[in-house]
């Protein structure tokens, strides 16, 4: 199976003042943290820049790891960034992982175990779930994309997976990163708070 993992990072961070994809954990930016805990489990990485595209991309580290993908029009939302990825999927992969950015804490581990249960279920759908909450990334096979772009821009992914929800595989993980999305400052001191 041909993975390609998605991150979405074209939003303009207004409550966070600043570009969430260039914040730092761990010591390296958001983006290329994502890019990092993909790699190793994708056959092509996409990152779905938007609001201050050129920055980010001088920034980043690992921008050679990753295909850069524009979202042209970034408010109209997430999910219009999500489609930007989709439709760049390329012809081999059987399925796709995406997360926001704004998820940095996630465990290498946990990616590990999310795609080995997502690859060994045959489930169409594989998400991770911390005491009870869903969480990112997000696992998909391939006819999910096809869906997911047939719908408008402003929808969401969960509407396409509701759909699937009896089908889905969960994987209970020990690691609240797959919950904790850090959207404004006090959320990202909050992280850096816990940050080993």
């Amino acid at each position: 199976m041909s993975l390609t993992g998605i991150i979405l990072a074209a939003g303009a961070s207004r409550r966070m003042g600043r570009p969430k994809a260039l914040l730092e954990y761990e010591g390296e930016t958001w983006l290329d943290r994502w890019i990092g805990l993909l790699r190793p489990h994708c056959d092509a990485v996409i990152a779905v820049l938007g609001a201050e595209a050129e920055r980010i991309r001088s920034v980043i580290r690992r921008a050679g790891e990753a295909r850069i993908v524009i979202n042209p029009a970034p408010e109209r939302g997430q999910f219009s960034s999500l489609q930007c990825g989709l439709a760049q999927l390329p012809r081999q992969s059987t399925g796709f992982l995406f997360t926001p950015v704004d998820h940095p804490a996630v465990r290498p581990a946990t990616i590990e175990v999310l795609v080995r249960a997502f690859l060994h279920s045959g489930a169409p759908v594989a998400a991770p779930r911390y005491r009870g909450r869903g969480g990112h990334p997000v696992c998909c096979a391939r006819g999910l994309a096809v869906e997911m772009l047939a719908q408008p821009a402003h929808s969401q992914a969960r509407l396409v997976l509701r759909r699937y929800r009896e089908q889905t595989c969960y994987v209970e993980v020990d690691d609240a990163g797959v919950v904790e999305d850090a959207d404004d400052p006090e959320a990202f001191r909050k992280l850096l708070g816990r940050e080993p």
